[in-house]
């Protein structure tokens, strides 16, 4: 089996290498001591490198400094908007879109009886005839806007305008978008929005609720409520320095490499349907350049990826959060694929190590891959 440094990564939209610029800004802070919220000197200049990096990022995403809450992650973000809406007076219910991450799925199980399922086309994308479900009894309406496992990117105009009927607060999970397509907070017109760092070549362990200034979210948990009184613990700031700088250079770089990684989509697309019988690519444009998902029917995906494993090519079937169990993805079947087609579909996802050469790799191990998947599957 290939060694690490001899491999293919096709999985950027779960976790994407750790970039030289995020590494250089956190290796020179990782050993100074203080803690942000002390009145010390350490403190202080903890302290300021935390709000520098709050600025940058904040300058990144077309928000406020204010607006910015640290987190853990997306997942805790997503959580942290959905259960702190969920008090809001007069207001107990939710609405979400059916292809949504799991950090958000799973407030189904959680507000039992609570939330309303936007349903999808076969495209992804959420079926305006379904909105009426959007009342004044409605806290919050959360969907993505770019699909973690299709890259199908979603217009928001409608929702947003169904929610602004309805007086409804508006979320939008962005993880996949940043970095990769266009994202201006105050233009989105959302009131909170996730983000994280290791997506885009950030640590992992750090992540952002973007939260409009006159929101006031209730806090799910309790502590010194260091963050907007909306999370609390002691801030991670090297790692905040570290998302900084990561969506920095991302930002910088996101026409140019947006227009790269779409190149390579397409070719890879191409490649597959024209070289393999029975295969369907999930998702129409918009979608995002860097997320290809496609369906080899007759397959059983985790042979599939476990074959291409072994010759040295990483990929997924499908969120990293749900990897691993072997089961149908709920986003296809959402999208009204079959059992069968859900459980044999799988995701490449590319960033700034993808390259021609890793293509032509991919594409050359790919349809004895498939062929030898298929006979398994007999």
């Amino acid at each position: 089996m290939a060694t690490v440094s001899e491999r293919d990564y096709f999985d950027h939209a779960a976790g994407a290498p750790l970039v030289e610029v995020a590494r250089a800004a956190m290796d020179a802070v990782w050993r100074l001591p203080g803690n942000p919220s002390s009145l010390h000197t350490a403190g202080r200049s903890a302290r300021r490198l935390l709000e520098e990096s709050r600025e940058t990022l904040a300058g990144c995403l077309g928000a406020h400094p204010t607006e910015i809450v640290f987190t853990s992650g997306g997942t805790e973000a997503n959580n942290l908007a959905l259960l702190g809406a969920s008090s809001r007076p007069g207001r107990p219910r939710l609405a979400i879109g059916a292809t949504e991450h799991p950090s958000v799925t799973g407030v189904i199980e959680r507000l039992p009886g609570r939330v309303d399922v936007l349903a999808v086309d076969r495209d992804g994308r959420l079926q305006t005839s379904g909105l009426d479900v959007i009342t004044e009894r409605t806290a919050l309406v959360s969907t993505m806007l770019v699909n973690n496992e299709t890259g199908v990117a979603q217009p928001l105009e409608q929702v947003l305008a169904a929610a602004r009927a309805a007086d409804a607060w508006t979320h939008t999970d962005a993880v996949q978008a940043f970095g990769h397509l266009p994202l201006d907070f105050a233009d989105l017109g959302v009131d909170a929005m996730t983000v994280t760092a290791h997506k885009l070549g950030g640590p992992v362990g750090i992540g952002a609720l973007v939260v409009r200034r006159d929101l006031a979210l209730a806090a799910p948990g309790f502590g010194g409520g260091q963050e907007r009184k909306v999370r609390s613990g002691t801030a991670m700031v090297a790692l905040a320095v570290g998302f900084a700088a990561a969506a920095r250079a991302a930002v910088g770089d996101r026409e140019t490499e947006a227009a790269r990684l779409g190149v390579l989509r397409e070719r890879l697309a191409a490649g597959i349907t024209d070289s393999i019988v029975d295969v369907m690519v999930n998702g129409t444009a918009p979608v995002s350049p860097a997320v290809l998902n496609v369906t080899f029917t007759g397959c059983r995906a985790d042979d599939l990826l476990l074959m291409l494993d072994a010759a040295g090519l990483d990929c997924s079937t499908g969120s990293a959060c749900t990897a691993g169990v072997h089961q149908p993805s709920e986003v296809l079947l959402a999208m009204g694929r079959s059992e069968a087609e859900a459980s044999s579909s799988l995701r490449f996802s590319f960033g700034p190590t993808t390259d021609d050469a890793a293509i032509d790799r991919l594409m050359a191990a790919l349809p004895q891959a498939v062929a030898r998947a298929r006979a398994a599957a007999l």
